[in-house]
């Protein structure tokens, strides 16, 4: 991936945006337009869902952004917290051509902690809740009841673990000691808890029937996807863009955490780079390529503005049908909690034989 030369900072004199505008979703509206939805960080980490339009120079590189206001901001009880913060954040959006709306997954600021929460649009500036996402136990495991993040979904109808066609969520479930923060201090060598800290697919059996209905954030069955392995993400992994097909199957810009150490430093540090993996189409829950080394990595910052200052947090991307370059993908994210970067990502016409790592085995789900 190759930055860009394009950077969308926050507006000085705007109270949404005082800490930061950051980790947008991306989606080109039934006008063909691309829209950015960011995460915009008023006073007191309270976080609202903007809208922004993507403006294109000549050679087709995005160069400016035009606001045009709030798509969702904290108001119901799974958004807001007695303290009086909460948020809307962090959100991906999707085309799901089964229903024929746009299906938003975001991250609600919920008075027991970060919860994956839906929303529906039509046209991308109307939006209608449908709450958090329920989740079934896995061989008892709970999903219900326990952090989760970096959701986001299939724009089609992909084969469940009994082979039937049904809508799917990419999500990171956040099991209490698999946060980045508590394994950092782990041994170099410890033992990864496959399925606790491991990116899942999970599907939703009656979304099918049940267009615009609560149903579409119930889901039922489960596969786990892909653990921590290599160095640059052996504290963490999640989610990242949506997923979008591209001629050797489906293709996921995801993050990983690792430890920063600097000479002289004795302070753990975090960092948040970004790889990809590619997805079999016929069946995504199979891993056919993933990074080995990072194919983005966070630019130093002195800023001290954001919470974090080594962060890339891919969230948004756009494949350049509009131009013809359909194996071109613009990728939005995150840069260093504060500011929103995008590189260019070209699929290349053939996997690397040395990008597979961490297939789910048999057993797995």
């Amino acid at each position: 991936m190759k930055p860009l030369d394009f950077v969308i900072e926050p507006e000085p004199d705007n109270p949404h945006e005082v800490e930061g505008i950051l980790n947008p979703a991306a989606a080109r509206g039934p006008d063909g337009e691309l829209y950015l939805f960011p995460r915009m960080v008023g006073a007191g980490n309270f976080s609202r869902i903007g809208i922004l339009r993507v403006l294109f120079d000549h050679a087709g590189d995005p160069c400016g952004v035009e606001r045009l206001g709030i798509a969702l901001e904290p108001e119901m009880a799974y958004e807001l917290r007695p303290d009086g913060g909460g948020g809307c954040e962090d959100p991906r959006i999707t085309y799901v051509e089964p229903l024929e709306q746009y299906v938003m997954t975001y991250t609600a600021f919920s008075p027991v902690g970060p919860r994956v929460a839906l929303a529906i649009s039509k046209d991308l500036l109307s939006w209608h809740r449908l709450g958090l996402a329920t989740f079934l136990p896995y061989e008892g495991i709970e999903f219900d009841g326990i952090d989760n993040k970096d959701a986001s979904s299939f724009p089609v109808a992909i084969p469940n673990p009994s082979g039937q066609l049904e809508l799917a969520l990419l999500h990171r479930p956040l099991f209490p000691g698999t946060l980045p923060e508590e394994t950092i201090g782990m041994d170099e060598d410890r033992e990864v808890d496959l399925h606790r800290e491991s990116i899942w697919i999970s599907y939703s059996a009656t979304a099918l029937d049940a267009i615009g209905q609560r149903q579409l954030s119930h889901f039922t069955s489960h596969r786990r996807l892909a653990a921590p392995v290599s160095p640059w993400e052996t504290l963490k992994i999640g989610s990242g863009t949506p997923p979008v097909m591209t001629l050797h199957g489906w293709l996921i810009v995801y993050h990983g955490v690792s430890e920063v150490v600097q000479p002289g430093d004795e302070e753990h540090r975090l960092t948040y780079s970004a790889g990809v993996m590619v997805l079999s189409k016929k069946y995504p829950h199979e891993l056919l390529y993933r990074s080995t080394e990072p194919l983005l990595v966070p630019v130093p910052s002195e800023q001290r503005q954001g919470t974090f200052a080594n962060v890339v947090f891919p969230t948004g991307i756009d494949r350049r049908d509009d131009i013809d370059q359909p194996h071109r993908h613009d990728v939005y994210y995150g840069m260093n909690d504060f500011r929103i970067g995008v590189a260019r990502l070209d699929v290349p016409p053939v996997i690397p034989f040395t990008g597979v790592a961490d297939p789910p085995s048999s057993d797995s789900g």
